[in-house]
């Protein structure tokens, strides 16, 4: 148990970290969330857990893989904004595509000869 509170405490202090430096820097901040730094400790977790290199290899491919659907959210948000678009419905509209392209992701990818 605690090992688990360790892991929740150090990933939650991350997301602290960003939104307090966002506060003063946005650039800074976005430079700090867009480091792999949850997918590390991620690895680091499972890594003790498991130590399993074949899985360990399959979650870093993974995690590549779902990276890039993701990325489309970083552009649709601001844009939505720009218009005028509030806040929540631009970040629903967000999640939303990234969801959708998610769907995409996991239905083309093993077509393709990808393993998620």
């Amino acid at each position: 148990m605690l090992y688990f509170l360790v892991k929740v405490v150090v990933s939650g202090i991350i997301v602290a970290i960003v939104s307090v430096v966002a506060k003063r820097y946005p650039g800074a901040g976005g430079l700090i969330a867009s480091l792999p730094l949850i997918s590390v400790l991620g690895m680091i977790w499972l890594w003790r857990d498991t130590g399993d290199p074949v899985r360990m290899a399959s979650h870093a491919e993974a995690t590549f893989w779902f990276v890039l659907p993701s990325l489309p959210m970083f552009l649709l948000i601001p844009y939505a904004l720009r218009q005028g678009v509030s806040f929540w419905l631009a970040l629903a509209l967000g999640c939303v595509l990234t969801m959708a392209l998610y769907a995409v992701m996991v239905w083309a990818g093993p077509r393709f000869g990808l393993r998620l």
